[in-house]
């Protein structure tokens, strides 16, 4: 009589980054991905925030251009992150989701590799905007310029959650379509675009709420030296735990689906 034979589960429940390296050369193979991630902030920079006046204009340490110029790098790291995660949407379409039930891969595992996966490209898309910034004028504190990098990143990883629990509930052939305008209108309503003191009390108390306030805050405070700091990271801390408990759920009702 055969003994049944016994499946060894994989380390970290099959997080590898050889993995995270397969899906990322996929992405970059997308060049509206790339174009849309990474050139685009770079882009509205180089429009809204070189001009004279904005050069002159000083704030915190450094001038409006640097200022302007980390507002469009948090902005290039939520259109990255979100792009990201929504990947899973093409995932799903092909039904590579319902595959992963039949395998080791825990759910958290494969949620943590989108979200690395997310924040590499995350990383380069501010990597690409403070590099432009620093030849065009953009002016900080050298200790703002890592800081306010470093923190418009990882303050990001809301939106790479965000993007997976949007992957799992909009269809792939227009998810970004969807997501792009609406990181748009929350771009405004967060206050990245237009500072809150110029939105009025009632439009500034409701930014708070929005997933994109405590991001800007954050990543703008080494140079502003302005904002509630607590406020902000619980911010990040709430909508982050309830987008990545979004995409937790919803990985598991389509797995179950086999």
């Amino acid at each position: 009589m055969s003994m049944p034979v016994t499946r060894n589960l994989p380390r970290f429940g099959g997080f590898t980054f050889a993995m995270i390296g397969l899906e990322l050369r996929r992405m970059v193979r997308n060049k509206r991905t790339v174009i849309f991630t990474v050139v685009l902030p770079a882009a509205f920079f180089l429009l809204f925030g070189t001009n004279a006046a904005a050069r002159t204009e000083r704030v915190g340490g450094g001038n409006v251009t640097g200022l302007i110029l980390v507002s469009m790098a948090v902005y290039g790291a939520m259109l990255s992150t979100t792009s990201g995660g929504a990947m899973v949407s093409i995932e799903r379409a092909a039904g590579w989701s319902r595959q992963l039930r039949l395998t080791p891969l825990r759910p958290a595992a494969y949620i943590a590799v989108k979200l690395v996966l997310a924040m590499v490209i995350g990383a380069v898309s501010v990597l690409v905007a403070f590099a432009v910034g620093a030849v065009s004028g953009a002016q900080l504190p050298a200790s703002a310029w890592v800081a306010c990098g470093l923190l418009a990143w990882v303050c990001a990883l809301v939106f790479a959650a965000f993007g997976l629990f949007m992957g799992y509930l909009l269809p792939s052939e227009n998810v970004m379509q969807i997501l792009g305008p609406v990181l748009a209108v929350l771009a405004f309503a967060g206050g990245l675009f237009v500072p809150l003191d110029q939105m009025g009390h009632t439009f500034a108390t409701i930014a708070q709420f929005t997933p994109v306030y405590g991001v800007g805050e954050i990543a703008r405070y080494p140079l502003t030296r302005d904002g509630n700091l607590w406020v902000a990271a619980l911010n990040v801390v709430v909508w982050t735990a309830l987008f990545a408990a979004g995409a937790m759920w919803r990985f598991r009702r389509d797995t179950a689906r086999v």
